[in-house]
C-alpha cells in the first residue's frame, strides 16, 4: 500500500484483466477481485482525483474517491462467474481533474467445498479427542477439507465417491496426558495411530484391537500400565500390527508378569516405609535437640522488630546521608522504622506523590539507591491494598517489573522500599517534564510500550496465580537510566483463576479516570483485557504526546479524539509534533490501530497482551529498519504505460508493464475480506 501506480497520459485509464480457467468439475469457476486504494500525494484543495470502474465494459463501481494516506478496498460481494475473460478497466470522471490511481489488487479463485466434508463419525471422534487432550495444534474447521488445510498430524483419504476418511493419526510428542481417550476407536479407517513420547497413563483399552485397519501402533515412552490387550498381542504376532509400546515401565505382555512386578512392588514399599519412618523421627529429634539448645544460647527474646534474615545493623551518617552497613539484600527483608530513617535522611527527599503517600530518596550501605513509599495517615489505601502488594512484589521477577527491596510494618508505619528507576514516570516524560527535559523519539516511545506490554504479558501469563494490575497508567511506567520501562504500583492487583474465566469479581471500581475499562466500570468484574484497554490509553498517549483526558475545549477521552482525527485518514494530525516527523509512518498507523483495537468498548473484541506484544514488536522492526530520505515523487521508467508514487520516506517502485493490460496469476490462497459489495470497507 506504499505504492501506486497511476496513467502516464492524464486522460487515460488502468486496465487490467486475466483469463477464466475451466475445470472439469467446476464448468463455471468462481472469481472475487479486490481492488485495493490510498491516496498518495497530498493533494491541493482545488485538485479532485475521482474515478468510476468497468468490469467487460459495464458499470462495476460508481465513483469513488481514495483518502490520503488511508487504506481501502473494493471488492465484489458473491464470485463473479459466466465471463471467459475479465476485463477491469478504472476511469476518470468528468469531475476530476487527476487520473485514477491503484495501488493493488488480489483475485482469488473459489473452491467449491460441497459435499466434501469430512466423514461425520470421524469428525466426532477427533473433535472429542481435541477437547480431552486440549490439543494444541491448529485443529480448526473441518479436519479434512481443503486437502491443503487439513488438520496437522492427520492424514486423509479423499474417493471420489465417498466423504474423506481419517487414515493417520500422528500426535506424538503433543503433551498429551491421562487415558487413552475411547474416542481412537470411532476412528475406523485409521491405518496408523502415534501416540508416543507423550505423558499417556492408565490401561490400553481392548477397543484398538477392534479398528478393522489398523497397521502401526505407536505406544512409546508414555507412563501406561497394566497389561496389553490379547486383541492387539495376537495382532501382533501374526503380523497384521506394528505394535511398539516401550519405554513404559509398568506395562507388560501379560497377566503374570504384571503380577510379578506389584508383588515386587509391594514388598519394596513393606521394606521402605519403616526405614524412611526410622529417618525421619531421627531427624526430627536432632532439629528439636538444636531447638533447645539455640534458644538456651540466646537467652530470652525481647519484643522487638528486627530485619528478617539479616544480622544486626549499625547505621553511620556519610556526607550527610545516612546509609546501612552490611546489608544483604533479600526479597522480603522487613526494615524498622528507624531504619527508615536513616536510609532516608529522615525522609528529606520527596521523590514523588502518589493515592499510597509519598515516595522518599534513600541510600543502602553499598551506596544502592532506593525508593522508599510511605504510607501516608490521609491515605486511601489500606493495610489490605498495602499487604497484597507487598505479597505480590516479593513472588514476581520480571526485568520489566519494578522490583522490591523490602517493606517496613512497623506499628502504624507501612512502607515499601524499591530499587531506584532515575528517570521517573512516563508521564513526566511525555509531557516534557523529564529529567533531562528532552521528548522522546518515537524510538524511545516504542520501545518503552513494548516493555511495558511485556510486563503486562509476564502478569497475565507468567505469574500463578496470574494477576490483574488494575491500574495501568502513564504514572505507574517508571524509566531507569537507560530508558528502560518497568511497570509499578500493584496495590490494586488482583489474582484471578485462569482456568475459570479471566476475570475477578469486586464490590468496589478501582483505577484511574480515562484509564478504567467501561465494560469494568458496567460489571465491576475486571479482567486482563481490562489491563489491556488501560494500556491502550498509555500507547495512544505515547503517540500523540496527549494526556489521556483532554480539557481543550472540553473534557475529551483521548480515545474519541484519536478516532475522530484518524477518520479523516491523516495520522499526522494525531501524531505528537515534538517528534518533527522523524519516524516510520507506517510503524506509527500500526500502533495507533493497536491502540484503538486495544480500547475498543466490548473486551471480547480487543488482543491479548501476548497479542500486543507482537505487534509493537513489528512496529518497532519497522522503525529499526527505516532508511530515511524523501522520496517522493515519481517514477519514470519508460517501458511502463504507469507513473509509480510512494508515500514519503519510501522509495518509489519501478512498475514495468504493458501500457494496456497486464495479467495476474489468480491461484491465491487467502480468502478476502467479504462484504456488501463492490463496496468500501
Amino acid at each position: 500500500m506504499q505504492t501506486a501506480i497511476t496513467p502516464r497520459n492524464a486522460s487515460g485509464n488502468i486496465s487490467f484483466m486475466w483469463n477464466s480457467q475451466l475445470r472439469p468439475d467446476d464448468p463455471t469457476p468462481g472469481y472475487v477481485a479486490v481492488l485495493y486504494f490510498a491516496e498518495l500525494q497530498s493533494l491541493p484543495s482545488n485538485a479532485v482525483r475521482q474515478f468510476y470502474i468497468n468490469l467487460n465494459g459495464e458499470l462495476w463501481y460508481r465513483s469513488y474517491s481514495p483518502h490520503y494516506l488511508f487504506a481501502d478496498t473494493l471488492h465484489s460481494l458473491s464470485p463473479m462467474r459466466d465471463y471467459a475473460q475479465y476485463n477491469f478497466s478504472i476511469n476518470a470522471t468528468t469531475n476530476s481533474t487527476l487520473p485514477p490511481i491503484i495501488n493493488a489488487v488480489e483475485v482469488f479463485s473459489v473452491i467449491s467445498t460441497t459435499n466434501v466434508g469430512t466423514d461425520s463419525q470421524d469428525v466426532y471422534a477427533i473433535t472429542a479427542i481435541k477437547e480431552m487432550y486440549r490439543v494444541q495444534k491448529n485443529w480448526m474447521g473441518d479436519p479434512c477439507g481443503p486437502k491443503t488445510l487439513k488438520w496437522d498430524g492427520l492424514t486423509c483419504s479423499y474417493a471420489i465417491s465417498s466423504t474423506p476418511r481419517i487414515t493417520r493419526v500422528n500426535i506424538s510428542l503433543s503433551g498429551l496426558d491421562g487415558d487413552i481417550s475411547s474416542s481412537f476407536a470411532n476412528l475406523k479407517a485409521i491405518q496408523y495411530l502415534n501416540l508416543s513420547h507423550n505423558n499417556l497413563t492408565g490401561s490400553v483399552p481392548d477397543t484398538l484391537s477392534q479398528l478393522p485397519s489398523l497397521t502401526v501402533l505407536d505406544l512409546t515412552g508414555n507412563q501406561l500400565s497394566g497389561s496389553i490387550p490379547q486383541g492387539l498381542l495376537k495382532k501382533s504376532q501374526d503380523g497384521s500390527l506394528n505394535l511398539r509400546y516401550g519405554n513404559n515401565p509398568n506395562l507388560c505382555t501379560n497377566a503374570d508378569s504384571c503380577h510379578t512386578v506389584k508383588e515386587k512392588s509391594k514388598l519394596a514399599v513393606y521394606i521402605a516405609v519403616p526405614v524412611v519412618l526410622v529417618v525421619v523421627i531421627g531427624l526430627l529429634v536432632a532439629l528439636l535437640f538444636y531447638f533447645l539448645m539455640s534458644r538456651k544460647q540466646q537467652g530470652p527474646t525481647k519484643n522487638t522488630v528486627k530485619p528478617q534474615n539479616e544480622t544486626p545493623v549499625s547505621h553511620v551518617p556519610t556526607g550527610g546521608t545516612y546509609v546501612q552497613s552490611s546489608l544483604q539484600l533479600a526479597e522480603n527483608r522487613r526494615y524498622t522504622y528507624k531504619e527508615l530513617k536513616m536510609i532516608t535522611n529522615n525522609f528529606q527527599r520527596v521523590l514523588g506523590r502518589g493515592g499510597f503517600g509519598k515516595v522518599y530518596n534513600g541510600f543502602l550501605e553499598d551506596g544502592t539507591q532506593v525508593a522508599v513509599k510511605l504510607r501516608s495517615d490521609s491515605s486511601n489505601q489500606g493495610v489490605k491494598e498495602f499487604l497484597a502488594e507487598a505479597q505480590i512484589l516479593t513472588r514476581i521477577h520480571h526485568k520489566n517489573l519494578v522490583s522490591i527491596i523490602g517493606y517496613c510494618k512497623d506499628g502504624e508505619y507501612m512502607a515499601l522500599v524499591y530499587e531506584y528507576m532515575s528517570e521517573g514516570t512516563l508521564q513526566e516524560h511525555i509531557a516534557g517534564n523529564g529529567r533531562n527535559r528532552r521528548y522522546l523519539t518515537w524510538k524511545q516511545r516504542l520501545r518503552i510500550a513494548l516493555e511495558s506490554a511485556q510486563g503486562l504479558e509476564y502478569l497475565h501469563k507468567g505469574c500463578n496465580p496470574p494477576l490483574i494490575h488494575r491500574d495501568v497508567k502513564a504514572t505507574n511506567i517508571l524509566l531507569d537510566t537507560k530508558l528502560e520501562a518497568k511497570i509499578a504500583d500493584f496495590g490494586l492487583s488482583k489474582t484471578f483463576n485462569r482456568d475459570n474465566e479471566a476475570h475477578i469479581s469486586t464490590n468496589t471500581l478501582v483505577g484511574t479516570p480515562g484509564y478504567v475499562d467501561p465494560e469494568y466500570q458496567a460489571t465491576m468484574q475486571p479482567t486482563t483485557k481490562s489491563d489491556v484497554y488501560s494500556f491502550g490509553v498509555v500507547l495512544l498517549e505515547l503517540i500523540t504526546g496527549r494526556q489521556a483526558i483532554l480539557s481543550d475545549p472540553e473534557p475529551t477521552s483521548i480515545i474519541h479524539w484519536v478516532r475522530q482525527r484518524l477518520a479523516r485518514g491523516n495520522i499526522e494530525d494525531v501524531v505528537d509534533v515534538r517528534m518533527r516527523g522523524d519516524y516510520d509512518i507506517n510503524g506509527v498507523w500500526k500502533a495507533a490501530e493497536i491502540a484503538l483495537k486495544s480500547t475498543m468498548q466490548v473486551s471480547a473484541q480487543r488482543p491479548t497482551m501476548t497479542d500486543v506484544v507482537g505487534q509493537l514488536q513489528e512496529c518497532l522492526q519497522l522503525e529499526e529498519g527505516r532508511t530515511g530520505g524523501d522520496a517522493t515523487g515519481s517514477s519514470r521508467d519508460p517501458s511502463s504505460g504507469y507513473n509509480a508514487y510512494a508515500t514519503d520516506g519510501q522509495s518509489a517502485i519501478d512498475v514495468s508493464q504493458s501500457s494496456s493490460a497486464f495479467e495476474m496469476e489468480h491461484n491465491f490462497g487467502r480468502a478476502p475480506r467479504m462484504g456488501i459489495g463492490p463496496a468500501a470497507r
